[in-house]
């Protein structure tokens, strides 16, 4: 008579375990191991990256000088020099907050900003400090240039994702998506200027200045929008290296 662990029964007081059970447990752990490694490859690939965003010391302590714009949002018109073009810096203030209160007063007038920045890709936004790190400058030994006039790109019909640019930036990884969208949200309701991060580029840029469609702030009912996928219609302009996305509407059709 066959004993039980010879008819491929398991009894935990014999010391062997059948061949037909052993070989089944060996398929299941392998194909286990397999197929969790398998999800692990899948789930990476397809898992978007937190990008190379990044704080930069550029200045060392040292101060842009350039003349405050403050819409639609704070912006730092710096002159052009031998080494570099013009630039058009946005602007933010530590925490979730930005620097309205601190740069309106010197709207059209030559500033001197101080901080660091956080960058990615074509994206870089200032993060100004307390202090002297956004006053004005000295008029008497600081002669200006007057910014070069917008110019307009165009009506374009984008597509990508609304995020909070000092986030997107590399103050937060990652700094885009769903799972950030209350940060977001957060973020550019404390002044934050937000951006436009496109699929494709627009005139070399990925990330954009979110305007309303009269050049002003984003619009309050875009911030439903932050974090998700989305088509937005608008003119684009470009100051220097920034490029502003004047949104009017969804491209459902409904208006902003």
């Amino acid at each position: 008579m066959l004993k039980p662990s010879e008819r491929g029964f398991f009894v935990g007081y014999f010391k062997k375990v059948p061949a037909d059970v052993r070989r089944l447990m060996i398929g299941f752990i392998v194909f286990f191991i397999a197929g969790m490694a398998s999800a692990s490859v899948l789930l990476s690939i397809n898992t978007d990256s937190p990008g190379a965003g990044r704080y930069v010391d550029e200045l060392r302590g040292d101060r842009l000088i350039g003349t405050m714009e403050t819409s639609p949002y704070p912006i730092l018109r710096v002159p052009g020099t031998s080494l570099r073009p013009p630039r058009a810096v946005m602007l933010a203030a530590s925490g979730k907050f930005g620097v309205d209160d601190r740069a309106l007063p010197l709207a059209g007038k030559a500033a001197r900003v101080g901080g660091v920045f956080v960058k990615r890709g074509d994206l870089e936004m200032l993060l100004v400090g307390g202090g002297d790190d956004l006053t004005a400058a000295d008029p008497q030994a600081t002669s200006l240039p007057t910014p070069s006039p917008s110019e307009n790109l165009g009506r374009w019909r984008l597509t990508g994702e609304i995020c909070d640019g000092k986030c997107a930036a590399g103050a937060m990884k990652p700094g885009t998506g769903l799972a950030h969208k209350a940060c977001a949200n957060l973020c550019i309701d404390g002044g934050v200027p937000p951006v436009f991060v496109s699929t494709a580029p627009v005139d070399g840029h990925l990330y954009l200045l979110l305007a309303s469609r009269d050049g002003g702030p984003m619009p309050a009912s875009l911030l439903d929008k932050t974090g998700l996928a989305i088509i937005l219609d608008g003119m684009v302009e470009r100051r220097d290296d920034l490029l502003i996305f004047k949104v009017d509407r969804i491209a459902d059709g409904e208006g902003v």
